[in-house]
């Protein structure tokens, strides 16, 4: 098998490449740093090792030798290894060190290059390191070298004299000193500067200044790594060209409540719109294993309530032998359009989507559409409305329980920093009701505003005495963000 040596990019999720994303979710083994995007091992196998290696400047951190020992040694077991690096593995990285060791050791390994934070940081704070009137050359310098070296290896006289932009990577503790060597060489005093702390993440912070105060001004903003500072006449468009706090979600914090593998979609979503988003997952969706194998036969109505409704009636029928062909004979309904894309990736378009989308609304879209025998895919505890409405109506109805709902408990570190958000999200009442056994006698510290997918979520909110400051129109994620994005510009 193979290591693969494989950028992160710079922080924003949204930025790692499809390479990375493929190679992540077929890894047996992932030796992953401290500065990987958020959400980055989601992907991950559930059989994966996981191998933290992170380092920060101050604490606890594993050598490189051992790190090159790792990736050999998992190498050598004919394992496919990936090796996750924040930013780019051949750009300040050390990836050429652990290439060097894998071809000492004969292990084969590959290279998966990535968007690298010192042009990535300087995009999303408007600066571009270069511009036809401003920079034609850019040069890209490490503030962090080898502490084993007797001397710095720069040459600091041609940088001053450099005729183009400086990005500097890892420098915030040397930045007092690294500023000082330019202006020594003869570098401009009154030369534009910034720094980009966090850079392309939702708390990104920009502090400018000139070459001869930007250190002082990082200190005095309380700077911290990791961040990228740039000089050079570029970093003054930064104020022209700025983009990332137009979003209209920046400066805004949501804890998402859904169950981790849902939960990718709608961070994704709050985040591109420039919120911080904490994955506090409430639940676990769990597969419930089946009496019998699953037919579909003889139904001329097929309900499904959800998107896991949705993925695991098509898993079901797979482990009986079928497949989407399966619903040919039957009209299939789907409770909204999550569940409806659902069914659609499956291979089976909806026959039913109502308007509102909620078993009262599926009721009412189904009033005309005759029924003798229906089935209807849904989780186990869900409410009986649907399946009652249709009996009332002379309808055979058998209900399948696909799965079920179960308390994922959070973390001390996750549950801070939801009680500390600005909005927490609810997608559905199993997310209410175990969010708030999760919170326990702590819900009082909730300050969020609390924002809900529909009327059903709503009621398990007020059963528990909170009155939803924002509810979806319409009853799915879209609807949600919009409602949320809505309430955060006028409040």
């Amino acid at each position: 098998m193979t290591v693969y040596l494989v950028g992160a990019g710079p922080g924003d999720p949204g930025l790692q490449t499809a390479r990375a994303l493929e190679l992540i979710a077929t890894a047996d083994v992932i030796v992953y740093d401290r500065l990987i995007p958020p959400g980055a091992l989601d992907g991950a196998r559930p059989d994966a090792q996981l191998l933290y290696a992170g380092k920060e400047g101050g604490g606890p951190s594993m050598s490189q030798e051992e790190i090159e020992r790792l990736l050999v040694t998992h190498g050598a077991d004919g394992r496919s290894v990936v090796r996750l690096k924040g930013g780019d593995p051949f750009v300040f990285g050390r990836g050429g060190e652990e290439a060097e060791a894998l071809r000492n050791a004969g292990i084969p390994y590959e290279v998966v290059p990535a968007v690298t934070a010192g042009v990535a940081a300087p995009a999303y704070a408007g600066i571009p390191v270069t511009h036809r009137d401003a920079a034609s050359a850019v040069a890209f310098v490490t503030g962090h070298e080898n502490p084993s070296k007797p001397e710095s290896a720069l040459d600091w006289r041609a940088l001053a004299s450099f005729p183009g932009t400086l990005v500097v990577y890892m420098g915030v503790r040397q930045l007092e000193a690294i500023t000082s060597r330019l202006l020594s060489c003869g570098r401009a005093s009154s030369e534009p500067a910034a720094i980009v702390e966090r850079g392309t993440l939702p708390g990104q912070r920009v502090v400018n200044g000139t070459l001869a105060t930007i250190a002082a001004d990082a200190v005095s903003a309380g700077v911290r790594a990791p961040a990228i500072a740039v000089f050079g006449e570029v970093a003054a468009l930064g104020e022209r060209l700025k983009w990332l706090a137009d979003r209209p979600l920046s400066g805004r914090t949501v804890a998402v409540t859904r169950a981790r593998a849902q939960a990718s979609g709608l961070a994704g979503r709050l985040r591109g719109l420039g919120a911080t988003v904490i994955e506090a997952p409430a639940i676990r969706i769990v597969p419930l294993e089946l009496e019998a194998p699953l037919s579909v036969d003889g139904y001329d109505l097929v309900c499904v309530t959800s998107p896991n409704g949705a993925r695991l009636l098509f898993s079901s029928l797979e482990a009986a032998g079928s497949d989407a062909r399966a619903l040919a004979g039957a009209r299939v309904a789907a409770i909204g359009p999550g569940t409806a894309a659902a069914l659609r990736e499956g291979g089976v378009i909806a026959d039913i989507v109502p308007e509102r989308f909620v078993a009262e609304g599926l009721i009412e879209a189904l009033a005309s559409v005759p029924v003798e025998r229906a089935l209807i895919a849904r989780a186990a505890e869900a409410r009986d409305v649907l399946p009652e409405a249709l009996r009332a109506r002379g309808a055979t109805v058998d209900v399948v329980a696909l799965y079920e709902t179960v308390a994922e408990p959070l973390a001390p570190e996750q549950l801070a920093a939801a009680l500390s958000a600005d909005y927490v999200t609810f997608t559905s009442s199993s997310t209410v009701r175990f969010w708030y056994e999760a919170v326990g006698e702590r819900v009082a510290e909730v300050r969020a505003r609390v924002v809900s997918i529909g009327p059903v979520t709503s009621a398990a909110l007020r059963e528990r005495g909170l009155e939803p400051d924002v509810e979806a129109s319409d009853h799915d994620i879209a609807g949600l963000v919009e409602a949320l994005v809505a309430d955060a510009r006028g409040y």
